[in-house]
This record gives C-alpha cells, structure tokens and sequence, in this order.
C-alpha cells in the first residue's frame, strides 16, 4: 500500500508566505491542487507547519494532517516528521511530493505508481531526463532517508547514492516548482 505524502509546510521565504496558502491568479487553491495530484494514492497525509491552522482548514476532512514544528528547518523537517509519523503504518512505500509544483497532476503520480511500488523500491519522476518530485520511497529507505534529510536538501543526498528508477514524465508536466511569485 502507497501512501502519498505531501510537504506543505515551509514559511516560503523566496515566495514571500507560506506557499500552502497560495493561490492561483484564478483563485485555484496550491494545497488542494496538490492534493487532488496525489489521489491515485490510498491515503493522503499532509505535512503543515508554518500558518498550520489556516491551512488545515482548507484541506478535506478526508486527508489527514501531521503538524511539523521545527519546520523553519526546511523541507528536511518536513520530511523527517512525515516519515516518522508513518513508520508507525503498515504502509510499503510512501509517494512524496510537494506544493508548489503547479503542473503535476494524478496523471504523474499514477505514472510513477505504476513504474514502481514496495517496501524496497526507488523511484522518482523525471522531466526530459532531469529528475524530480514525485519521489516514491520504499519503506526499506525510509530510515535512511530520515538519517539523511536537513535543511533544504531532503531526501537529496540519499537518493543520489542509491539505485533510483528515473520514470519519464516529461510528456505529462515540466514538474518546475515555484520559488517566487
């Protein structure tokens, strides 16, 4: 079983606000379009931290929050308190994404799904051969992973010295976050 797993949580220094609060010129809500991105998966957990109130709020009631206070540490934080919590889950593997990628939808987390799943897998879309988010983590790497993720870098230097399959979506989105507004 995947569990998608979205990092939500930063104060968006660059953005100028927490990016979880964000909205499209159209009114399109950043959280819930992450979201909805990650319903292929069986459960969606939330990692919030800064504004984490007002942001729990927008989410269904569906989706579960986990609230990470060291958050102003960066996404490392964010990551480290999501896999925590879900070490104690019968889960095999965990999807990661995060808010501020506003072209990835279902249509790529489902791509990465169906590449890989399990407790020992690897695997990460990719953008015209440049790798990228949605991350799937196996529940064999999750220690490692939260050994590893500080700051900003996340599951970065873990994932580089490990045998990771690159699923191709470039067809699908250009999976670019956005830093500013």
């Amino acid at each position: 079983m995947t569990v998608g797993l979205l990092l939500a949580a930063g104060g968006g220094r660059r953005f100028g606000g927490p990016k979880a609060l964000a909205r499209d010129d159209d009114g399109t809500s950043w959280l819930l379009r992450a979201v909805q991105a990650l319903l292929p998966c069986e459960e969606i957990v939330v990692v919030l931290g800064a504004e984490a109130g007002r942001a729990a709020a927008l989410l269904p009631m569906s989706v579960s929050r986990i609230r990470c206070d060291d958050w102003a540490e960066g996404m490392g934080a964010s990551l480290r308190t999501g896999l925590e919590a879900l070490s104690y889950t019968d889960h095999d593997s965990v999807i990661v994404s995060l808010v501020d990628l506003p072209d990835v939808d279902a249509a790529v987390v489902l791509r990465v799904l169906d590449a890989a799943q399990g407790r020992t897998s690897l695997a990460r879309a990719s953008y015209d051969g440049v790798p990228g988010h949605p991350v799937l983590l196996g529940r064999d790497h999750w220690a490692g992973v939260m050994a590893s993720a500080t700051g900003d870098r996340g599951a970065r230097d873990y994932l580089a010295a490990h045998q990771v399959e690159l699923v191709e979506c470039g067809d699908l989105a250009t999976g670019a976050d956005v830093d500013s507004r």
